[in-house]
């Protein structure tokens, strides 16, 4: 899969980021190697990435004896691609992980390691899938609670 833009700035520091091409998946990776260590994937790539047993080996070549500069990784940072801001969004159902996501083009980005910490979170599709259920049972059961208030606030009985 070929990227459309020859070259992106790092939505965390500015740096231009390198590409890196991943034999197994098929496609490249732009990866911030003269900055912060950050890692942007185009729509659908994660899907490719997110497992642990998938190789990203290339990816861990690339960083190897790097150091990288500190980000502050609360602002809101602006897609390399469409300029839009991009969303702070949790990346698995353990809502451990915020990364950046771009609504408008689907981009992702990953600070320094977030991938990798995403990745070592489950080590089965059972244990991954469990995690969902459990996070869809709970936010259900917060919605009823709400409207349970909800309804009582308006009946005047709170």
């Amino acid at each position: 899969m070929k990227d459309n833009y020859e070259f992106i700035k790092c939505p965390a520091c500015g740096q231009i980021m390198k590409k890196v091409y991943l034999e197994d998946q098929g496609f490249m990776v732009d990866i911030c190697l003269d900055g912060c260590g950050g890692l942007w994937l185009d729509n659908r790539e994660l899907n490719k990435l997110d497992e642990h047993k998938e190789d990203i080996t290339p990816l861990k070549e690339a960083y190897k004896g790097k150091t990288f500069e500190h980000v502050d990784k609360t602002k809101i940072r602006e897609c390399p691609l469409c300029h839009k801001p991009m969303v702070k969004n949790n990346v698995s159902a353990k809502q451990e992980i915020l990364i950046d996501e771009c609504y408008s083009c689907g981009g992702k980005f990953f600070d320094k390691d977030e991938l990798e910490q995403m990745r070592a979170q489950y080590h089965s599709d059972e244990e991954r899938i469990a995690d969902v259920k459990k996070l869809a049972q709970d936010s259900h059961s917060m919605q009823l609670i709400l409207e349970t208030m909800l309804s009582k606030e308006e009946f005047g009985q709170y």
